[in-house]
């Protein structure tokens, strides 16, 4: 019997106890975290607090091995996995055009007179698949005209895509959403996602995420210290079951 947890053991026991990590930032929209191989991962940041660590300092975390953080953590988790090195080496491949607010624009022609959901609000999808049959979103923080997350139990088993937000990894809903889709074209996509096979392997179409090798430059590129922000430090990613 497997279970919602399966998907989130594998991603934390694939990381080796030798890695560190070396930053952590919790300011701003992204969690992110930098271990010893450079990499650096980014996680959407929720702010809620939770147990059992909720009260720990995030300075006391660094040095401790990177695994042990990704237990508490999808920014240590994507520290890792969407290591541009590794995430190339697993099959994934730069996306044609780097940057999020064209992530839908490739998914117009096939969605059309499709149903379709997306679960996270992204404010430029609607008019980048304008030929849908039916499109919801569904959104924990509702905005008008979204339905509540809750609606997810009922409305994705009837869906043809389902667009998932990464901050599903965060709050924990990622096995549920993608069981609930199975019968879809699901994507899994954002910042928050891992570069790791195994989302494909629980059930996603496709994996989008963002990889990067460089700390520094992505502090700069989110505090819009540069000129391209996030892009200026790694490049957005993908890979898709056969």
């Amino acid at each position: 019997m497997t279970s919602p947890w399966d998907l989130y053991d594998q991603l934390i026991d694939e990381i080796p106890a030798d890695i560190t990590v070396t930053q952590i930032f919790t300011d701003g929209k992204w969690r992110r975290v930098a271990s010893s191989e450079d990499g650096v991962g980014m996680a959407f940041g929720m702010n809620v607090q939770s147990r059992p660590r909720a009260t720990e300092d995030p300075a006391d975390l660094v040095g401790r091995p990177l695994r042990e953080d990704a237990g508490i953590g999808m920014a240590a988790v994507n520290a890792y996995h969407s290591h541009p090195v590794r995430a190339l080496a697993h099959g994934f491949r730069p996306c044609k055009e780097n940057n999020w607010a064209r992530t839908f624009h490739p998914y117009a022609p096939l969605v059309a007179g499709k149903r379709v959901a997306i679960i996270g609000h992204f404010p430029f999808a609607p008019a980048a698949m304008p030929d849908t049959a039916e499109l919801n979103i569904l959104e924990r923080n509702v905005l008008e005209g979204d339905y509540p997350d809750s609606a997810c139990e009922y409305l994705l088993p009837e869906m043809d895509y389902v667009f998932i937000s990464g901050s599903a990894f965060v709050n924990k809903t990622m096995p549920r959403l993608l069981a609930l889709a199975s019968d879809a074209h699901t994507v899994v996509l954002g910042p928050s996602a891992p570069a790791s096979p195994a989302i494909l392997r629980a059930g996603a179409t496709t994996v989008m995420s963002f990889a990067s090798a460089h700390p520094a430059r992505l502090e700069d590129g989110l505090a819009g210290r540069s000129l391209l922000g996030m892009y200026d430090a790694g490049m957005r990613v993908q890979l898709s079951r056969p």
